[in-house]
């Protein structure tokens, strides 16, 4: 399904699923909510164990209620506006990225625990972190097409 009103500059106007509080206060805290969690999807993309997508719905479910603004411009970047589409309109994860994201945890856990991290007990901990991302995204809906 495709939303969104299509303005002349090429972004959506995504206004119409704005759900916004009345409360000045709350809007406030749903916007330092939608911040922090943008910053965390942001750190997510760099780092292994912190996951994106997660923070990512966060952020769009803070500012859907409290900012037209912040919501158009989440829903609008190319990097990071279609997994949240993709997230609302078919909740489940296509294919492709399911296992491009299980091949990078492996990866990137196994060459930490192997090459970097000289301790037992760090190398179970982040083992058994990396196999608990792994086991939590072979549990989401999995989509083909």
């Amino acid at each position: 399904m495709d939303s969104g009103i299509q303005p002349p500059d090429g972004k959506k106007d995504y206004s119409h699923e704005l759900r916004l509080v009345q409360s000045g206060a709350v809007r406030f805290w749903l916007l330092a909510a939608g911040h922090l969690a943008v910053g965390l999807a942001v750190l997510g993309a760099f780092l292994p164990l912190l996951p994106t997508t997660p923070f990512l719905l966060l952020a769009a479910a803070c500012y859907v209620r409290a900012s037209a603004r912040f919501y158009n411009w989440l829903l609008n970047t190319k990097t990071f506006g279609p997994m949240i589409i993709n997230w609302r309109d078919h909740r489940s994860v296509a294919l492709k990225h399911k296992v491009m994201a299980v091949v990078f945890i492996a990866v990137s856990i196994g060459s930490s625990v192997l090459f970097f991290i000289p301790h037992p007990a760090g190398k179970v901990v982040v083992g058994g972190l990396g196999v608990g991302w792994i086991a939590v995204l072979l549990r989401l809906p999995t989509r083909t097409a």
